[in-house]
């Protein structure tokens, strides 16, 4: 008899998992993302909250300033250890969409 082990990463299933479910109800990004959302970015200075017509499109700033919140919130101080949060933990990817 095998050990249990979960199904194979590369199978694809009829269902996929929404990220929306790998976050609770009471999280911490919700109220951030709901406290962001809420703010106008233009109003505080932001100077690329209006977005330009020409070049490439930048970061949302809203994205960006929920990013650095939920950074001071969970003690990660560093831009480098943020990017690294955003390809690994389910809150962060929610939190940018």
């Amino acid at each position: 008899m095998g050990y249990i082990s979960g199904t194979d990463r590369g199978q694809t299933s009829l269902l996929p998992a929404r990220i929306e479910d790998y976050v609770a109800a009471d999280a911490a990004v919700r109220v951030i993302d709901a406290f962001v959302d809420g703010l106008d970015v233009a109003q505080l200075g932001f100077r690329r909250a209006v977005e330009a017509s020409t070049g490439r499109p930048p970061y949302d700033p809203r994205d960006l300033l929920k990013l650095y919140i939920y950074g001071y919130f969970n003690e990660v101080r560093s831009s480098r250890r943020l990017e690294r949060e955003c390809r690994r933990n389910v809150e962060t990817m929610w939190l940018l969409r």
